[in-house]
């Protein structure tokens, strides 16, 4: 090595101290690629080990390669919906907390479909704030609802 600076790293490129913490897995889903990777950002900067994808098949693929305890979907997705997915999520994996997420008024009839299969789940309106989606995913990992449940209205 010829020079001084060739062994130093920016301090911008150092990881934080704490990377040997415990972060919980959140799986992100949205067909929205800037979404998905926005809401991904958000939590991992927040300490939780956040993926992203943006099909339902992929998700699938994500979460059998690192189970999640959270998955956080879209209710309108390209081929399998979110409600879908988080069905067969929580069939593979019981423990997995689910959070729906959408901007349309349409996912009603899809969450009145999958409330009387017997699957409840908590929805989300789009947009969400950081700060609200920041406290329902700790709640939801907290194993309490954070915002009003589906199954109640």
């Amino acid at each position: 090595m010829s020079g001084k600076n060739s062994s130093r790293i920016p301090l911008d490129q150092v990881p934080p101290p704490d990377q040997s913490a415990y972060r919980p897995v959140v799986l992100v889903v949205d067909d929205e690629s800037a979404i998905a990777d926005t809401l991904t950002e958000i939590l991992s900067r927040s300490g939780y080990a956040a993926m992203a994808a943006y099909d339902a098949n992929d998700a699938l693929e994500s979460a059998l390669l690192a189970p999640p305890e959270l998955l956080i979907t879209d209710v309108v997705l390209p081929g399998m919906s979110g409600i879908e997915l988080a069905i067969t999520v929580r069939r593979i994996f019981p423990d997995c907390k689910i959070l729906l997420f959408s901007g349309q008024a349409s996912t009603a009839d899809l969450l009145a479909s999958a409330k009387s299969q017997g699957h409840h789940f908590t929805l989300l309106s789009k947009p969400i704030h950081p700060k609200d989606l920041l406290a329902c995913v700790s709640e939801s990992l907290k194993h309490r609802v954070c915002v009003a449940d589906v199954t109640t209205g």
